[in-house]
């Protein structure tokens, strides 16, 4: 599944060379701190054995591949890996050298990696932003070994009323606080309607068995603001 907005050229890469640098700063912002706990919940949800391979997809400045290895007490590999090279250069940046964290440029649908390599798969907050969702999971597929995992951290469709209520209110103001932290309105402009336009939670579900993963299940978190999905390839 093509997605529009995300395949108008060169657009992502404009949002995030233009947020890359207050990226982390920004999130705190717009969430209040709570995308901290969702992580957490991930990683948690996980529970991730030591001496085992994560790929972290979209993987922003390397929040999701630190946690990893302070779970597993650093007795595991992680590899970092994001479209973006000024994000990438951003989290070497913040986390600086480690000998097991590896940090590569590429992108969800062609991976670079061989067939069968990785125990944990996971994407937190970019699915929305691939050009191709269908090709995406297919390659999440490819590069995880049988018995691998299949984890996905996104916005989704909010089920509570009132939740859904304080987001509708609270996101018109999302554009003006990123022209005050960031000096711009339009990567924020982007990202809620990116947030808008995506797939719910079933829809993504369906897209996990399409392309083999079993016993796929999801988790809503905060009334369905985001959802982790979770799939198996066996």
């Amino acid at each position: 599944m093509k997605q529009y907005l995300q395949n108008k050229k060169g657009l992502v890469q404009n949002v995030f060379n233009n947020v890359y640098d207050k990226y982390d700063l920004m999130n705190d912002f717009m969430s209040f701190g709570i995308h901290r706990f969702w992580k957490k919940d991930l990683i948690m949800m996980m529970s991730p054995n030591i001496n085992k391979k994560l790929i972290d997809v979209a993987c922003g400045t390397g929040d999701i591949g630190k946690l990893f290895l302070e779970v597993v007490k650093n007795k595991g590999q992680v590899f970092n890996v994001d479209p973006n090279k000024r994000m990438i250069e951003q989290g070497e940046k913040r986390i600086g050298p480690l000998k097991n964290m590896t940090w590569k440029l590429g992108k969800a649908e062609k991976l670079g990696f061989k067939e069968n390599f990785f125990d944990y798969y996971t994407i937190s907050f970019g699915l929305r932003n691939t050009k191709d969702i269908n090709k995406s999971i297919k390659e999440a597929y490819r590069v995880l070994k049988p018995g691998g995992r299949f984890l996905c951290l996104e916005f989704s469709k909010i089920e509570n009323s009132n939740i859904n209520f304080l987001y509708k209110n609270y996101s018109r103001l999302i554009p003006e606080i990123g022209k005050l932290i960031v000096g711009k309105k339009d990567p924020y402009r982007y990202l809620l309607e990116s947030i808008d336009k995506f797939i719910n939670q079933d829809e993504l579900i369906e897209f996990m068995k399409k392309n083999g993963f079993k016993k796929c299940t999801y988790r809503n978190l905060s009334g369905g603001l985001v959802a982790i999905h979770s799939g198996w390839k066996v």
